[in-house]
């Protein structure tokens, strides 16, 4: 009898476990329910998309209807799941029909955190997450010379450094004490400051947005230091939040994710969860190079063999030109020590425990050890426990 595969989600991760699956089974039936169009991109590519000339459509590789011809998909673009009946295993629809499915993959994502903002321009404060979002913020920055952006994480410096391709001056808002500050030691942080200052990034540190108002020529943003910054535009990357509402009313267990095990099992059983959403044994990594390997071990898992998910170490890549980065952060809670080497052209931070390196980060032409150094710290499950 035939199986039916459904993937709830379009994006990296149920794509490339689209993909993985097919490459091991090319008779069970796939279908992929999508809340967008469905198109195959990368969403990496949405924070330096400006400086590469790139529209909304021409990050686009392949469209819907390629992807459901190369994964003999079926394949329900801008469709809506409003529940998981995990004793019938089905889906429900917006409209009310019913899927069928012997597995489930929840491949669902993650939203931008929004922050509770005062003022009657709360609600033009964009953030960039999908296609669609990245189509209107280009829109909306014709004419726009200044932008004031939320939020001075990896995301948000990716941001302000790719804005500056568009002669765009950008202010950076954060309540912390440094840019990268979840990932860079103090003295990192201030060389790769430095650098995206001398470039033309501005830094408003240790002061949070409180209010958007609008102005007669754009907006006017209040700091909780009361200083206020005007802008054409305001943009907010604070954070992303894994979707979990639909897991959790079917009765998974959630935590920060969606908790699976390294199977990408999760509490209930033929459910299954990749990607953004997905908590595997402790560890949430919207990164690319985690996603991949969840998808082939899934996919090994869905065809009849017993695989457990193995990460080797995965240093992100930083999108800044202007100070070019690497990071490979050490385990959360981990007891060690940041040691510092740096000239006028780079900084290697290394965190050791003992003669044990746990993490590290690369600025500038430091960058160049990082396959060196990559082969040193353990692997993430390892360092995990």
């Amino acid at each position: 009898m035939q199986r039916t595969i459904v993937i709830l989600g379009s994006g990296l991760a149920g794509y490339n476990f689209a993909r993985e699956f097919r490459k091991l089974d090319r008779d069970a039936r796939l279908m992929v329910v999508s809340r967008d169009a469905a198109d195959f991109y990368s969403k990496p590519q949405l924070s330096n998309a400006l400086s590469a000339g790139k529209s909304a459509a021409s990050l686009v590789m392949k469209p819907c209807a390629k992807m459901a011809d190369e994964l003999d998909a079926d394949i329900r673009a801008h469709t809506e799941v409003c529940a998981i009946d995990t004793e019938k295993r089905e889906v429900e629809l917006k409209g009310g029909e019913r899927i069928a499915w012997d597995e489930l993959v929840l491949a669902l994502g993650a939203d931008p955190i929004r922050l509770p903002l005062e003022g009657d321009g709360a609600d033009d404060v964009i953030s960039v997450n999908d296609l669609d979002d990245f189509a209107r913020f280009s829109d909306r920055l014709e004419g726009v010379r200044e932008v004031v952006l939320l939020g001075g994480g990896l995301i948000g410096c990716e941001y302000a450094n790719d804005l500056l391709s568009r002669d765009i001056r950008t202010t950076v808002v954060d309540i912390a004490d440094r840019p990268l500050g979840r990932l860079l030691p103090r003295e990192a942080a201030g060389y790769f400051r430095e650098r995206l200052e001398a470039a033309g990034v501005r830094f408003r540190l240790e002061a949070g947005a409180k209010s958007v108002e609008r102005a007669d020529d754009g907006y006017r943003v209040q700091l909780d230091d009361g200083t206020t910054l005007d802008a054409g535009l305001v943009v907010s990357a604070v954070g992303l939040r894994p979707r979990t509402a639909l897991a959790r009313e079917a009765g998974c267990e959630v935590e920060r994710g969606i908790v699976t095990d390294r199977k990408l099992a999760t509490s209930v059983a033929h459910v299954h969860a990749v990607g953004d959403c997905a908590e595997v044994a402790g560890l949430n990594l919207p990164f690319v190079m985690p996603i991949m390997h969840q998808a082939r071990t899934l996919a090994a898992n869905l065809t009849g063999s017993d695989t457990t998910l193995e990460y080797p170490a995965m240093p992100v890549l930083v999108k800044t030109p202007a100070c070019p980065t690497v990071v490979c952060p050490p385990p959360a809670g981990a007891d060690g020590t940041w040691r510092l080497e740096s000239d006028a052209e780079g900084v290697a931070a290394l965190f050791e425990s003992g003669d044990d390196l746990l993490g590290f980060a690369l600025l500038g032409k430091a960058t160049a050890r990082r396959q060196e150094l990559a082969g040193k710290v353990p692997k993430p499950f390892d360092a995990a426990g």
